[in-house]
């Protein structure tokens, strides 16, 4: 018998799509203030993949990503897509002069050593259900200096520039692992 062990903790990170550039800046003060400290953000990547948001969110769409200091348990990513969804929900109060339907779309998901996981509410067969209407979206595999693609990564993420963002998120997700192993066998 295999003994059941905790899961290794995980980098939470966090995607933002957005038309309009004060929107994504108040979403990344609200996220800063929700789950702390960002150690590293991405340029803003032009998100013309779909026009699957354009109708609420407007055109000429680009797609941010942040990542923060604090590792978390994996298991809390459905609470994450939630306080997210709220998030998105609550922003519509904060900019009705823009006349969208939706500022802002947030995409919570973890990095770990070798893989980029997704939260998603929408089901399709290759995405594990979790809890209280919540997926898990494996959207990269990653080694030290590769990514690959599976056959349902989202065509934006074959972007270069994700590619490496997600790379230099690993480098500094291992090194805090190996940190606090570090600490703990002191």
């Amino acid at each position: 018998m295999s003994e059941i062990k905790t899961f290794t903790p995980v980098k939470l990170i966090c995607g933002i799509i957005f038309s309009e550039e004060v929107a994504r800046k108040k979403a990344q003060d609200m996220l800063l203030e929700k789950f702390g400290q960002i150690d590293l953000q991405s340029d803003a990547f032009p998100f013309n993949f779909s026009r699957y948001y354009e109708q609420e969110m407007g055109q000429n769409l680009k797609r941010y990503f942040l990542s923060f200091q604090s590792l978390i348990a994996p298991e809390q990513l459905p609470a994450l897509k939630h306080q997210t969804n709220q998030i998105e929900k609550d922003f519509q109060l904060f900019f009705p002069g823009l006349n969208l339907s939706r500022p802002v779309n947030l995409d919570p998901g973890y990095l770990k050593a070798s893989a980029l996981i997704m939260a998603t509410t929408k089901d399709f067969a290759h995405r594990i259900p979790l809890t209280d209407g919540i997926y898990a979206h494996l959207e990269l595999l990653l080694s030290k200096d590769k990514v690959r693609t599976l056959n349902w990564t989202y065509p934006d993420f074959y972007q270069p520039g994700y590619q490496q963002f997600f790379l230099e998120v690993r480098k500094i997700y291992l090194n805090q692992l190996r940190r606090s192993r570090s600490a703990q066998s002191v």
